[in-house]
């Protein structure tokens, strides 16, 4: 079972792939010429700014767990 600080290293990377993968995704939708080809990035960044935000909670959380432990 990984350590307390192992989940929060790996809460950390994800968090910060899911930050390049959003910004990533906003630079393809504003170089998209079709509006649909615009929608699918804007809906993929999105997808990526929801997840980020639920790894902030998943942190948050670890770091409660860790203060009560």
């Amino acid at each position: 079972m990984p350590s307390m600080d192992e989940e929060r290293e790996k809460t950390e990377e994800l968090k910060i792939e899911q930050s390049d993968a959003e910004t990533r995704e906003r630079q393809l939708a504003d170089q998209e010429p079709s509006d649909e080809g615009t929608a699918t990035h804007e809906r993929r960044a999105d997808k990526h700014a929801y997840l980020k935000e639920k790894l902030a909670e998943r942190e948050k959380s670890e770091r409660r767990v860790e203060e009560e432990g």
